[in-house]
This record gives C-alpha cells, structure tokens and sequence, in this order.
C-alpha cells in the first residue's frame, strides 16, 4: 500500500513538472495556425486519454485487491415471516337506538298532569301524563247507566221470546239498544285513554319537553322524550365492493373517541339492496351498553374484519417501489457471507391488502427471505451490501 502511495506521489510530481512545458507546447501549437500539426497534436493527446484511462483501470485493481475495506452501502434487513393477517375496512357512523322516541298527545286539551320527572326510569305501560278529558268521564259514566239498563231489558225479553211470551220485535228492540249502549261506551272509553299518555316501552324520561298545565295539540304538540339506552346500534352504509366480504356476523371494533373507548362486537344486520345514488348498502352493529355511558348519536369509527390471511407476510409499504412497467418490487440479500455481505437481488412482487405502514406480500417472496429494509431505496441491483442489523 505505501509503494503505491509513493508511486502515485511520484507520478504526481512528474506530471506536475511536465505540465507547464505541455502547456506552452500547446500553446505554440494553436498559434502556428497549421491545421496538419494540430490535428497530429490532437492525434497525440487522445492517445495520451487512453493510455491514462488504462493506468487508472490498472491502479483501481491493484487498490481493490489490496484494500480489505471496500466501499458498499452498509443497510439493515428484515426476515420475512409468515404470520396472520386481520384486514379490516373502516367507516364512520353514529350511534342510535331504535327505543328514542318523542311522544305526542293524541288528544286535545290543557295538560292536567305529568307524573315523571327527567331522569326518572320507567316500565312499559306506566302512566306518565294526563290531558283533561273535557267532560267525557261524566258522559262514560251517564252512557254506562243507560247501557246496564239496556243490558237489563234484553235479558229479560231474551228469557221471555225463549218462553214464547211477547214479541218479536220487542225482543229485536232490547238487543239493538243494548248493543249501541255497548258499543258507545266502548267508543267513550277509547277516546278517554286518548286522554292518558302511557310509557310504549321501558326506559328513562330524558325530557320533559311541555310543561303541566300546557294547551296540548293532538299530534302536534311534542310531549315528553324517553329513550332506552339498552338496545343501541350503529347504522352505517358499506361500498358495494365489500358486499361478499361485509356480512352478517363479522367482527367490528367500534372506537368511540369521545368516550376513548373501544367496543368489540358484530354485525347484526347487512341490507341487501344496493343505494344507487352513491353504490353503498347499509349495515346494523350492535352496541352493547352495559354501563349506560354510550348515548345516541355519539360519532363512532367502525373497523371492520372483512379479510384473513392466516399465514401473510407483510413488509414495510415504504421498502417497495415500481419500475416503468408498472411492477413493484424490493431487494432481498443474497449469497450472504460470514463478514455479513451479500448481494441485493431486485425482486418482482405481487401484493394484496394494506394496514397502516404495512402491506401483504401475495407472490415473490417466502417464508425466511432476508429483505432489505433500511437503505431498499439506495442500492442497486447485483451490487454488493453489507447488513449491520437484521429484525
């Protein structure tokens, strides 16, 4: 190594020297202005090139044998292995729940009563407001009398005709006046519970929205809000390519960010018709709510398990690139010695789905390939590397 030093220090000196007289050789050359000794001191100094281009050649392989730290991009690589893969697809939804309803009264009149308070929980049926009848108890009450009476008199014109004693037409009139009697009364006491509000399911009052005491309009007047917060779900729409992959019974995360919390459930429900206005169909995932802390119309970000690969293997997305064709590709570490060099082999792949950083591997590369990973987007194909840390 220091002979060729010297050597090159030598040279060096030499064409140092040398250069000021073929320098002003040169020059007294493109002064003579001939053209035939030009073109020969041309002819000279290309001759010169290649001879000095040779020496270099010559040098370099003298150096490289020599020379036991050779320049090779140092880089890190990562065996690849088979492991299972959960895709999954995300959406946003809200949540909902089919028991929130607003009840209306169906009955007009001043609301005489209400029996609950917000927060309260109540039982299916229960009795939760009142709207004053406007008389019809007093009228219930008066019809009630002429209908006992009416029933009176057809039971005993129905005893006599089946005797044989009286008329016909007297036993008719007893049984068409008591079947209008009962039919009235019927009729007043359906009318009267118009004048109650009821509970159509278990839940908790969540607002009193009129206030007692209130002039209330059949089917216009917004009475009281109750809600169940057992029975909660999300309701979201899905694209048509995920229609044979998004079906009922498939596992869905549902993250509630406001909650910072993570709920693991199913779908419940996958709609069958095709939205054609934005080529989605709809889903329904159940909520469980044990704690009461989910409430409707909380934003959710739905996950879901749509694809598994049981033995993928996955590399990082940013190792990959693609060449003019099309193709994508990354390097693996070949022929790896013991001082840990290797050549990187450029190598053609096929992928699949995507999660995050990470991308499925489907054709091009199995089970224990070394890749590369640090330092993929610097070498080149063939060229000799060296690993400094494998994952």
């Amino acid at each position: 190594m220091k002979n060729i030093t010297l050597a090159l220090l030598t040279t060096i000196l030499l064409v140092s020297c040398g250069g000021e007289k073929k320098k002003n050789a040169l020059e007294n050359v493109l002064s003579s202005g001939d053209i035939d000794l030009m073109r020969k001191k041309r002819t000279e100094l290309v001759n010169t090139q290649q001879k000095t281009l040779e020496d270099l050649h010559l040098i370099d392989a003298a150096i490289a044998k020599i020379d036991t730290v050779k320049k090779v991009p140092l880089i890190t690589t990562l065996t690849a292995k088979a492991t299972k893969f959960t895709h999954y697809i995300e959406v946003q939804g809200n949540v909902t729940t089919k028991n929130l309803l607003v009840i209306y009264p169906e009955y007009n009149g001043i609301l005489t009563h209400v029996y609950v308070k917000e927060g309260q929980s109540v039982k299916k049926g229960q009795l939760l407001a009142k709207i004053d009848d406007g008389g019809l108890s007093q009228q219930l009450a008066q019809i009630k009398i002429e209908a006992n009476l009416a029933e009176t008199t057809y039971a005993r014109q129905k005893r006599l005709w089946n005797q044989n004693i009286g008329s016909e037409i007297q036993y008719l009139q007893a049984k068409s006046t008591y079947e209008a009697r009962s039919k009235a009364v019927k009729q007043l006491e359906q009318q009267i519970n118009k004048t109650t509000v009821k509970a159509p399911f278990s839940g908790t009052i969540d607002n009193i929205i009129t206030e007692q005491g209130s002039v209330v309009a059949a089917g216009q007047t917004p009475l009281i809000r109750i809600v169940n917060l057992n029975d909660m779900y999300i309701e979201t729409d899905v694209p048509e390519r995920y229609l044979t992959s998004v079906t009922k019974g498939k596992q869905v995360n549902v993250e509630l960010p406001v909650l910072n919390k993570t709920v693991t459930t199913k779908i419940r429900q996958a709609g069958d018709y095709i939205n054609p206005d934005n080529r989605t169909f709809r889903i329904e995932v159940a909520i469980p709510n044990k704690e009461k802390d989910i409430k409707p119309n909380l934003t959710a970000k739905l996950k879901i398990n749509d694809y598994i690969n049981p033995k993928a293997i996955l590399v990082p997305q940013s190792i990959i690139s693609e060449n003019a064709e099309g193709q994508q590709y990354l390097y693996l570490v070949k022929n790896k010695k013991e001082n840990n060099e290797g050549i990187a082999t450029k190598t053609i792949i096929k992928t699949g789905k995507t999660q995050g950083d990470y991308i499925e591997i489907l054709e091009g590369i199995s089970d224990g390939d070394e890749i590369i990973n640090e330092g993929a987007r610097s070498v080149k194909n063939k060229q000799t590397v060296k690993v400094i840390g494998i994952k």
